[in-house]
């Protein structure tokens, strides 16, 4: 038996598959997110460490002897979060999330200090990233700053609890702005950039490797009496790639959750930080990916939602399943800032075109085109950077809309796969990598795709049109973002 673990913002999720990858038991456990100031995001480490342990021993009330019989667990969480912690390994202050805005000042900093800092990261800093959070404590919390002995990033605060051991994976310390990704080791260059040293940083891994195993005050808490040895894991994307089988060159999806994800596989490492591509490691040796990334995707349909006080559902099921054309609206999904391609953390949204025959169906259809036109951007940033997709899986809440998975099929001119019902998210990619720790397995046999259920292809009557909606719609940021 195999557990994954995703340490995620809204919840833990735990999923316990055997060895034929079935999956035997899954719960979550919620999280809250603290919101002290405009802009910022915060949560407190222990309360990761209580939801995971609510979840395991949910699983375990379900089925005691499964639990029993584990031995590998995976680790998958959000990235970028600052745990920082003194010489005892105890927490100083609440976890700086990843969609925390407050080190946007900070970034600058960065690049000042170190110059090369784009070229050796292969990235842009950006104020969710690990890094500018450290300077931004330095310079605001500077006797919580005297203290720190280790960041960690929020799966891997889990694993000191679980093991004992300071250590993280390739693809979650890429997000940190601390990593040499073509090189996968810290950067002695970027740490002095922040005043940070090696000595505290954790112990890096493939996502794949043995990190240690569960102390013996966890194995029994859990109730696992073979002491599993705990996978490197990876960053909430880089695992869930693993889990919809996206770790050969070239294999892609987009994630349609409460941010957009456009994720593909590489063989090497390809940057394109002028256009806030994310260029990381991969969860697996020997591979790196991009991402395209955007903040407000199911998000902007859940703000529209709010405002007209209609169910999503109920917003998306009205426009039917047949696309004929865009809206007549633009929507710009910049509700909480944009990675990218525009790196800016301070921009907001747009609805452009509103007149007095405006109602919900247009505005709902221009949320949909506004989002998929996002995923464009992104795609756009990719081949940018070399690379080509040909075509693309669907994963993530949003999917339940067919209408949705037209406009994004037709937007980037990708047929769009849907998995066959199952899960295929963090927890059950970090599983998968729990199962390679403990057994030795090829990861290119174990993460392998699902089942496809249907695949979508793009409106070629509504391709003209969208094209020249998505001319519009890129001029948009460059027109506001001085105002």
């Amino acid at each position: 038996m195999y557990l994954g673990l995703d340490i995620g913002t809204s919840g833990v999720k735990a999923i316990l598959i055997d060895a034929k990858q079935r999956i035997i038991a899954s719960t979550t456990a919620p999280l809250k997110v603290s919101r002290p100031k405009p802009g910022w995001s915060e949560q407190a480490p222990e309360d990761w460490w209580k939801a995971c342990g609510v979840a395991v021993k949910a699983i375990a009330r379900q089925k005691p002897k499964a639990i029993a019989a584990v031995e590998g667990i995976g680790l998958s969480g959000q990235q970028h979060g600052a745990t920082l912690l003194d010489k005892a390994d105890k927490v100083l202050r609440p976890a700086i999330l990843w969609n925390d805005a407050r080190s946007f000042a900070e970034c600058r900093d960065i690049e000042e200090r170190e110059p090369r800092a784009r070229k050796i990261a292969g990235n842009i800093p950006l104020a969710g990233f690990t890094a500018p959070k450290l300077v931004w404590v330095k310079k605001n919390e500077p006797r919580v700053f005297d203290k720190v002995a280790k960041v960690l990033l929020p799966k891997d605060y889990v694993r000191l609890r679980m093991t004992g051991e300071h250590a993280s994976d390739m693809s979650d310390s890429s997000g940190t702005f601390w990593l040499d990704i073509a090189k996968r080791a810290w950067s002695d260059e970027l740490l002095a950039a922040t005043d940070m040293s090696r000595d505290q940083m954790p112990k890096l891994y493939e996502g794949t490797e043995a990190t240690g195993r569960l102390t013996v005050a966890v194995a029994k808490a859990w109730g696992m009496p073979k002491r599993p040895v705990v996978a490197g894991g990876g960053g909430d994307n880089p695992a869930s790639a693993c889990g919809i089988g996206a770790v050969k060159p070239g294999e892609a999806f987009v994630s349609l959750g409460t941010s957009g994800v456009l994720f593909v596989s590489n063989e090497r490492f390809m940057p394109n930080a002028a256009r806030a591509v994310h260029a990381f490691c991969h969860a697996v040796p020997g591979a790196w990916h991009q991402m395209g990334v955007i903040l407000s995707a199911t998000a902007s349909l859940e703000w529209l939602a709010g405002l007209l006080k209609t169910p999503a559902p109920k917003l998306t099921s009205s426009l039917g399943k047949t696309l004929s054309g865009p809206s007549p609206a633009l929507f710009l999904p910049y509700l909480s800032g944009e990675r990218t391609p525009v790196a800016d953390a301070q921009i907001r949204g747009l609805v452009m075109g509103i007149g007095h025959e405006t109602d919900a169906k247009i505005l709902t259809h221009a949320v949909l085109d506004g989002v998929a036109f996002a995923f464009r951007d992104s795609l756009e940033a990719l081949k940018a950077a070399g690379t080509d997709i040909g075509r693309v899986m669907a994963v993530g809440g949003g999917t339940r809309s067919e209408l949705w998975l037209k406009i994004i099929a037709t937007a980037l001119n990708l047929p769009v796969d849907v998995p066959a019902d199952g899960d295929f998210g963090g927890a059950f990619g970090a599983a998968r990598l729990g199962l390679i720790a403990a057994t030795g397995a090829d990861f290119t046999e174990v993460c392998t795709a699902p089942r496809i259920a249907r695949s979508i292809k793009p409106e070629a009557k509504a391709r003209g049109a969208y094209e020249k909606a998505y001319d519009r719609y890129v001029e948009i940021y460059p027109a506001i973002r001085e105002i």
